[in-house]
């Protein structure tokens, strides 16, 4: 048996074991269960009331919410339940793991000729110095590829039409993902191969590409003996981004200076504007073929993400489909509460009484309204290296429980 249809048999015996645990623990445990899960949605509810609130009102609300989570734990000591669930917890813990090591993928692309004359424009204090630590200068001369050092002050987008000036055939951003937009905006209006080494951060957009994460300096092997995809880039304005643009919460959040010292507390501070309306509001959207509205939050990405799933969530399974990911949070009608929307359009247009607050590719700008969105399709030439996975992890993965019994089942029995 290979590991991939073991992991697909785990994964079928530990979800098994997990429905065989809770139906016996309901059986045995009836009405002592219910009221310990009745005791944890409102603990959660009371600590979502915090959030969105300040000063006394958030203490109480915090104290009542940490009460109720504390008297659900009671019910299921004093039930003699909790380690059941403990169990059921591990298993499917367990369960989530293996499925994840099954539905891991890997596309062979379509083989290149590699470029002559390849330049990497690096950031030496990207992601902590991921590129610094990893001699990734060092290593790109060994591979026949130049180096440009990103120095404070320097304008990128000068560097690199310099260095096709020079003869550049291809071109690879190390850094942030904003650094990754600017370069790629180059490559894709010359039609030149782009290599996103993962050298910042989070590096969302190598992860959607394909790009092992982990592997700095292996992909650099894209513009050795690497495969080529084309993919998506949105725009905003005119200016190219190639993860998302966030508007409201975290757009609000990222403007305050503290932001990069205290994320989470930065983030709990503007919560309750955006809630109640204030700077992050106003922002009025045409819905791109859905009816328009007004929002507290949106959230437009270069094709959509996978939202509030168990397995790859936050990714996006394609980077290839044309589409705009749209997601947002409605403002609520008089007593009434937001509600969450998703969908995608090729263009969509969002307008407001001033100048909007926005989060681009995690970088903060204000930018001049309306603002209007577009896809461009198969506008990027982008190379993978050969061990990489070359496609989101997300790719293969199921829709709900059930299409992931099945594909695990198919995998069990076709290897």
């Amino acid at each position: 048996m290979t590991s991939r249809r073991l992991a697909a048999f785990a994964a079928l015996v530990l979800f098994a074991g997990t429905l065989v645990a809770v139906a016996v623990s309901s059986a045995r445990n009836f009405p002592r269960g219910l009221l310990a899960a009745v005791l944890l949605l409102f603990g959660f509810v009371m600590l979502w009331e915090a959030l969105r609130r300040r000063g006394t009102p958030r203490l109480v609300a915090g104290f009542v919410g940490v009460l109720l989570l504390v008297g659900s734990v009671a019910a299921l000591v004093i039930g003699q339940i909790l380690l059941e669930v403990i169990v059921a917890a591990s298993l499917v813990f367990l369960a989530a793991i293996a499925a994840r090591a099954a539905f891991r993928i890997h596309v062979p692309l379509p083989s290149m000729d590699p470029p002559k004359r390849a330049v990497v424009v690096w950031n030496p204090k990207s992601g902590g110095g991921k590129a610094l630590t990893a001699h990734l200068d060092e290593e790109a001369r060994a591979r026949g590829i130049e180096p440009i050092e990103l120095r404070p002050g320097d304008d990128l987008l000068q560097l690199v039409r310099d260095a096709v000036a020079r003869g550049a055939d291809a071109l690879a951003a190390a850094g942030g993902d904003g650094t990754q937009a600017l370069v790629a905006t180059i490559a894709a209006e010359l039609d030149l191969p782009f290599a996103c080494i993962p050298a910042g951060t989070r590096n969302h957009f190598a992860l959607d590409l394909g790009v092992d994460r982990n592997d700095v300096v292996g992909a650099l092997d894209a513009l050795v003996n690497g495969g080529e995809r084309r993919v998506d880039l949105a725009e905003v304005n005119g200016r190219v981004f190639v993860n998302n643009v966030s508007l409201g919460l975290y757009a609000e959040a990222v403007q305050h200076p503290g932001y990069r010292e205290a994320k989470v507390r930065t983030v709990l501070d503007t919560l309750p504007d955006v809630g109640g309306g204030g700077a992050a509001g106003g922002l009025r959207y045409d819905g791109g073929g859905e009816s328009g509205g007004r929002a507290l939050v949106v959230m437009v990405s270069n094709n959509s993400y996978r939202l509030g799933r168990i397995i790859g969530s936050g990714t996006r399974p394609r980077i290839d489909d044309g589409q705009l990911g749209i997601a947002v949070l409605e403002e609520p009608a008089e007593g009434g509460h937001p509600r969450f929307r998703q969908w995608e359009a090729p263009t969509f247009t969002v307008d407001s009484a001033g100048p909007v607050p926005a989060g681009v590719d995690g970088e903060a700008l204000v930018i001049d309204p309306p603002l209007r969105f577009t896809i461009r399709p198969g506008a990027l030439r982008v190379r993978i290296a050969p061990q990489h996975p070359g496609a989101s992890p997300s790719a293969a993965q199921p829709d709900g429980l059930v299409d992931a019994v099945r594909r695990l089942a198919r995998i069990v029995r076709s290897g």
